[in-house]
């Protein structure tokens, strides 16, 4: 009895076990069922959908389309295919038509274009070193099937340029700090500022001087400060990243009180210009008044602190005179009609 029922439960795991790669394929037909659309229900589109896909090249979804380069630094354009299998993978270049690059071959002779491809990986990325300008416009990833699939890609250099933060002109009373702050879109390897056509100097007599540089991800920013400002600190200062294109700031070292001129020069602007609008008003009321003046009186007398006023108008053909009393007397006289 011991040998038959140790027989029988034998069966049963061998019976178990013969029966695993059809529950593990079930479970995994279920999951992925579940993921796709809710149900257990196995549609045979989508089963030979996936069987396709899994087949044939494809392009991994997360591949980026459009990539914005600086100047002067490294352009990556992103193309992972998936079952690459035996096909080839070419860039090219939409403007010219031009293949840059297959496989991990490359056939230009710029030498700034190459594929990087890690042994083993999915990933054709085509690089550009010390991207231009003229490289902005659109490359495609091309895989050779029948029919041909492609990625285009859209690459888009900046220049790398200096910008001052604030206003470009500014105003700071004498004997306070004067901060200054540039950035640039570069990761500059170093930022000389002038005052005038003179380098900065941190170490002269003058002291008080100081430059902070912070990098980020996205480029580099130098702040200069000059502590108890003076005359002498007034003028034109340019900060001048190197690769970038500089820019400048105008300070205006101010004696006294003078809260009117610590504005922007946006705030100047503003200012200067209802000035003008004014004063254009005042002299074109004052013109008008004048010709007024001039066209329509002929005469004034004064008699007795009363006057006399002849006013002459051309009406019709006929010349009408008028004569106005004294302020006292405060009526019109007759008016008077000869034929012009």
């Amino acid at each position: 009895m011991r040998t038959s029922s140790t027989s029988a439960t034998s069966g049963r795991c061998l019976f178990i076990y013969k029966l695993r790669p059809i529950v593990y394929i079930i479970l995994h037909l279920n999951i992925y069922f579940y993921h796709i659309g809710g149900s257990t229900h196995i549609d045979v589109n989508d089963f030979v959908g996936m069987q396709s896909k899994q087949q044939h090249p494809y392009f991994d979804e997360m591949n980026t389309t459009n990539v914005t380069a600086v100047e002067e630094e490294t352009a990556v354009l992103k193309c992972r295919v998936k079952n690459k299998g035996n096909r080839t993978v070419s860039w090219m270049r939409k403007r010219d038509l031009h293949i840059l690059t297959t496989n991990i071959y490359t056939y230009t002779g710029d030498q700034r274009f190459a594929v990087v491809h890690p042994p083993g990986s999915d990933d054709w990325d085509l690089k550009v070193e010390y991207a231009q300008q003229r490289d902005t416009g659109i490359y495609e990833c091309q895989v050779n099937t029948e029919p041909k699939i492609n990625l285009a890609v859209v690459l888009e250099v900046t220049a790398a340029r200096a910008k001052i933060l604030g206003s470009t002109e500014i105003h700071v009373k004498r004997d306070s700090t004067i901060a200054l702050a540039c950035s640039v879109n570069i990761h500059a390897p170093s930022v000389i500022w002038y005052q005038g056509s003179s380098i900065v100097d941190f170490d002269s007599l003058r002291g008080g001087i100081s430059l902070e540089t912070e990098k980020t991800d996205t480029g580099t920013t130098s702040r200069l400060m000059l502590t108890r400002a003076s005359l002498r600190d007034s003028g034109n200062y340019t900060c001048m990243p190197t690769g970038a294109i500089p820019a400048s700031v105008r300070v205006h070292v101010l004696t006294g009180e003078q809260p009117a001129a610590m504005q922007t020069s946006k705030g100047l602007h503003v200012a200067r210009t209802k000035l003008a609008i004014v004063t254009i008003c005042l002299l074109t009321l004052t013109a008008w008044q004048r010709f007024t003046f001039i066209s329509h009186m002929t005469s004034v007398q004064f008699i007795n602190s009363s006057f006399w006023q002849l006013q002459e108008e051309q009406f019709n053909g006929w010349l009408i005179s008028r004569k106005q009393c004294s302020r006292q007397q405060n009526k019109w006289h007759r008016a008077d009609r000869r034929k012009s």
